[in-house]
């Protein structure tokens, strides 16, 4: 047998040929491996472009038009807010079938409070949150600190919400939402210089120049680098999405308001799990809830807190879906639960826990609207838009299901 004396390991500086770096040369990984590592994220980007041009080619070129892509953001912006309050239920291993429903029942508090009782609309917007926010909290409890499973609490509690804001609505099947400021939140565009161009941009130069600063800090640190295909695609996708946006958003109205809080909400839960120690816990409950309890870590209380914030963002998106119809309605739609799961899921969260990124959110949300609106530019039925995505839900869950199998046979 080989044996090697670590001492002759010390003297190696970590930029020689020799140094630990070796095992881990990018010339000995696999094409394979390099795509499930590094550019995991290209068959859902593929997949969307290829659903785009099918779509531009049989509309006679309806799809890719300035005025329809706006209106897609748009359409979007509901599920992707209620995609990301999944998302985080997912990283922990557990579900929310309730979120459709409190979206629902947190936009009629609003539009109660602001129609019918005259309360200011930022009370009334703040009320809706804080109802949100105290659904959750309850959801948490019972899955926390009762052990109910979350599938049987979120599903009672969808289906009590659901009767509650009948109730609320005392018969009403739409309450016509008058206020400006609320019809503006998700129908205003931006066309200015400075926020309009200029805001996106500057985010756009912050987010490279962490990318180029986090991969020389590795190099310096001598960890292994980043494979220069991940590097050019984590700069460039993101570089080609922002500034075609803005050409086409420009050549329309402007860039919609609507778009700015859900980018500032992804930007948000993406620092919280990424850059403090909450979100490090969060990915290892997922990951292995009882390796997590043992490592000191309060397992009820990130159960609570993520069930918080996602009943949350479900009240956030409520306000958008009632800001953009002008309206709350006492029937829910029963899509939008599926098409926010399918969005976090097709975008490449593990329904499985402890991975997956809320960035994914954007490209799982703008496959599921693509869909639904290339489908409806066809004039196809309900029916038929229904079955889509519920086949594509289908084929997200067994590719994740089939790489998970993968990983494990890998030892990863």
């Amino acid at each position: 047998m080989n044996t090697i004396n670590s001492d002759t390991r010390l003297p190696r500086s970590p930029k020689t040929p020799n140094s630990v770096e070796a095992p881990y040369s990018l010339h000995k990984q696999s094409l394979g491996q390099i795509l499930r590592n590094d550019l995991g994220f290209l068959p859902v980007l593929l997949t969307l472009i290829v659903i785009a041009v099918f779509f531009q080619i049989t509309t006679q070129g309806l799809f890719l038009t300035p005025r329809n892509l706006t209106q897609l953001v748009l359409q979007i912006t509901t599920i992707g807010t209620l995609g990301l309050g999944v998302i985080l239920v997912l990283l922990l291993g557990e579900i929310d079938l309730s979120v459709a429903s409190v979206a629902t029942l947190c936009s009629v508090v609003m539009g109660i409070l602001s129609e019918r009782m005259g309360y200011p609309a930022w009370l009334a917007i703040l009320a809706a949150i804080a109802a949100g926010a105290f659904i959750g909290l309850l959801n948490g409890f019972f899955i926390a600190y009762l052990h109910v499973p979350s599938f049987i609490v979120t599903l009672a509690a969808s289906i009590s919400y659901g009767g509650l804001l009948i109730y609320l609505l005392q018969g009403q099947a739409t309450l016509i939402i008058n206020n400006d400021f609320i019809i503006g939140i998700a129908n205003n565009y931006q066309s200015g210089l400075f926020i309009g161009t200029g805001l996106p941009l500057l985010v756009l130069a912050v987010y490279i120049g962490g990318v180029v600063y986090i991969t020389r800090r590795r190099q310096q640190m001598g960890l292994r680098a980043t494979h220069s295909l991940h590097l050019a695609a984590t700069i460039g996708v993101p570089s080609l999405i922002v500034i075609g946006s803005l050409l086409l958003f420009h050549a329309y109205l402007g860039v919609p308001q609507a778009l700015f809080i859900l980018a500032g909400l992804i930007l948000l839960t993406w620092l919280l799990l990424t850059r403090t120690a909450y979100g490090r816990h969060v990915y290892a409950v997922g990951g292995n809830a009882e390796a997590a309890r043992r490592a000191g870590i309060n397992v009820v209380v990130i159960r609570i807190t993520i069930f918080t914030l996602c009943s949350t963002l479900a009240a956030i998106a409520g306000i958008l879906a009632a800001s953009r119809a002008s309206a709350v309605a006492s029937q829910i739609n029963p899509t939008l639960l599926l098409q926010a799961i399918a969005a976090a899921v097709i975008g490449g969260v593990s329904l499985f826990g402890g991975r997956g990124s809320v960035w994914s959110i954007l490209l799982g949300a703008l496959i599921i609207g693509s869909l639904e609106n290339g489908l409806d530019l066809n004039n196809q039925p309900v029916e038929v838009k229904q079955m889509i995505e519920g086949a594509v839900l289908v084929l997200a869950v067994t590719s994740d299901a089939l790489i998970r199998r993968a990983q494990m046979r890998s030892g990863r």
